[in-house]
């Protein structure tokens, strides 16, 4: 179903090419595990534009593209002209008769919604201020393993800052019906466009979606805890402001006795330890989170699998 097309939001997606994802990363990572070949996408060649620094996104799609039989080439802005002003619709146009793929990982989301206007090739969002689908789509492969496949029966809570994970677990919470509950302060929401577009897509699921400002009653029985740092990329400047007005948020031991008993916490990293979350929780949770984190390359390869197979 996902063959050519590009990967920019789970909005984007409908449930079952979202499932599909899912199911399919879980079975390449059994794959990997036993040691058996899958090179998909052999011959093929990804270019990866980075106006963002990573680790996690890099390295899964880099091992990721060459597990499956292919070739990744890092383009950073020093490499391209996109560097010394070259218009982006150019860029596409031009990587569409090399390549077979691109992931772009930058700030302003509407670059890469050009991008993919005039690419002939499929382009996936590594991320953007907007968006992190690829990570959403990593946390509900991990929740899957660690709580089963009823995403119906679940409920989430994320704690935080209303930054682009959050607007990307609101499609992802919608799109599979899972129940989610948003904490922020009142000037820290989720972009108001996505909060509608997912209560959009959870009127056909049946996913209770919600904000509300108090951590403590978000969590209120959740059955997995989801945090992000408190100033992102771009918002260095910010960071002792956002910490005084962020402290409430915490995830902490004080926080978790609120939500269910078996709950799980994760992150999608870097973490800032003693800020959004305890030392303490951050390592009690450490084999979810470091699922989480190793759950990137299965799910970044099943998503260059299914759009750049054709």
């Amino acid at each position: 179903m996902l063959a050519g097309k590009d990967l920019i939001s789970i909005h984007d997606l409908s449930a079952d090419e979202v499932h599909e994802i899912i199911d399919f990363a879980a079975e390449l990572k059994t794959m990997q595990k036993a040691g058996v070949p899958h090179r998909i996408l052999e011959g093929k060649t990804l270019g990866m534009i980075f106006e963002k620094s990573s680790t996690r996104t890099r390295v899964s799609f880099e091992v990721g593209i060459f597990q499956l039989g292919g070739t990744g080439l890092f383009l950073s802005n020093k490499d391209l002209q996109l560097g010394r002003g070259e218009p982006i619709k150019d860029t596409a146009r031009v990587l569409s008769r090399y390549l077979d793929g691109i992931m772009i990982r930058t700030f302003g989301h509407d670059r890469i919604i050009e991008l993919a206007k005039y690419a002939d090739i499929p382009v996936i969002n590594g991320l953007s201020d907007l968006l992190h689908p690829c990570q959403v789509l990593t946390d509900l492969l991990t929740i899957q393993e660690h709580k089963g496949k009823n995403f119906r029966a679940l409920k989430m809570a994320y704690v935080g800052d209303g930054n682009n994970m959050t607007n990307s677990y609101l499609y992802g919470a919608a799109k599979v019906g899972m129940a989610l509950s948003v904490a922020t302060p009142a000037n820290y929401k989720p972009d108001a466009t996505v909060f509608e577009n997912a209560l959009t897509d959870a009127e056909e699921t049946g996913a209770n979606i919600e904000w509300c400002e108090n951590p403590f009653d978000a969590v209120k029985d959740a059955d997995i805890i989801a945090t992000d740092t408190w100033a992102s990329m771009g918002q260095e400047a910010e960071h002792d402001e956002r910490k005084k007005i962020f402290a409430p948020y915490q995830v902490n031991k004080e926080l978790l006795k609120h939500a269910s008993k078996n709950v799980i916490v994760m992150h999608c990293l870097p973490a800032y330890r003693g800020e959004e979350i305890t030392d303490e929780v951050f390592e009690d949770n450490a084999h979810v989170i470091f699922d989480e984190a190793e759950n990137r390359l299965h799910t970044q390869k099943a998503i260059m699998a299914l759009t750049m197979n054709q």
